[in-house]
């Protein structure tokens, strides 16, 4: 793939192929360094073979250029031209660090030509891993949206019919509370005429949710067993009700909550309503992955105030999984009371 096994910076490639059916392709190639030639006919291709130290052919009929081919002493790669309708790829960019989005996600950002990206996941790194691609911020703070999710689906579908490949860079998993099946659908749906019209194909690429690596980084397992054998995750983005609150409490496994820092006061306080020991285990995990990781450790009669201390993002563990990084610790002390104990802060 150009961008990651071939070294481009110095070369100068000749593109023979249709102006239209190339411009993928000579727009890839310069942003990997490269100095590009274009032919769009065999006559001219045959007079910059000279100038070029690798031809590649990038045409719907590519038998037009075989004595090209033929005549050419360099290397040659062929490249599927580019299509009249671009497509959409959903990709899940992973909790945030670099290396935990997915080979196949750095593949299709080396891809694209436009990214729709949120402030979540690797966006930081597009720079690096798409400097061929056009970057939309549509990232979402509380209380402020540079666009709508409407709109956000209104210009990714016009993207695309523009013949452009778009991927919409997500956060974690776009299935998991991103929104992603609102995107597939208004790209694919009947009600959008304009999207089945142009016939856009959507792929989606799962991406590493935060739900079970930012715990995961923290030491705490979801699950353990002889501890719990089940847990759930919760979007508290709006309060969770008390009936709500009270079937979570009697499951006995672990509560996952994401998007919950702006309605914690009322989470802890209904899950005190609903019976929940004040002394039951919690953990907070701002940032988690990322070189801005922080983890505090508490119980819930403390998890509120705790929380104060955070901001988003981040992800609450509630249930007694969260105790076992204090308790392990505890454990590597006694067994080598020269063994520095894992770093925990506990409020």
């Amino acid at each position: 793939m150009i961008g990651i096994d071939l070294e481009l910076t110095g070369c100068t490639v000749l593109i023979a192929g249709s102006k239209s059916g190339s411009n993928k392709a000579v727009k890839r190639f310069k942003s990997q360094g490269a100095t590009v030639l274009t032919a769009q006919e065999p006559f001219t291709a045959i007079q910059l073979l000279e100038q070029a130290s690798l031809l590649v052919i990038c045409d719907a009929e590519p038998e037009r250029f075989a004595s090209v081919t033929q005549a050419s002493r360099i290397p040659v790669m062929h490249l599927e031209p580019t299509s009249q309708t671009g497509s959409i790829t959903l990709l899940g960019g992973g909790p945030g660090a670099l290396d935990l989005l997915t080979l196949r996600g750095v593949h299709a950002l080396a891809d694209a030509e436009v990214i729709f990206a949120d402030r979540l996941g690797p966006a930081e790194h597009l720079p690096l891993l798409a400097p061929q691609a056009k970057i939309i911020d549509v990232g979402k703070l509380p209380g402020h949206h540079k666009l709508t999710q409407r709109e956000i689906e209104a210009q990714m579908i016009e993207t695309a019919r523009g013949g452009a490949n778009v991927v919409r860079l997500k956060g974690g998993d776009p299935f998991v509370f991103g929104r992603g099946y609102e995107e597939i659908t208004a790209a694919t749906a009947a009600g959008i005429p304009a999207a089945t019209a142009a016939g856009i194909p959507v792929n989606v690429i799962p991406g590493l949710s935060s739900c079970l690596t930012v715990p995961a980084v923290a030491g705490i397992p979801v699950t353990a067993r002889g501890i719990n054998t089940m847990f759930t995750v919760v979007s508290a983005h709006d309060p969770l009700t008390d009936i709500q609150l009270e079937h979570l409490s009697k499951l006995g496994g672990s509560i996952v909550i994401l998007m919950g820092m702006g309605t914690i006061e009322q989470t802890v306080a209904g899950l005190h309503r609903v019976g929940m020991d004040g002394q039951m285990p919690c953990a907070i995990i701002e940032s988690g992955t990322t070189q801005k990781q922080r983890t505090s450790y508490t119980q819930l009669d403390k998890l509120a105030q705790t929380a104060r201390g955070h901001s988003n993002p981040a992800v609450i563990v509630i249930g007694e999984v969260a105790g076992l990084p204090a308790a392990l610790a505890s454990i590597a002390v006694q067994d080598e009371p020269g063994l520095l104990a894992p770093q925990l802060e506990v409020a």
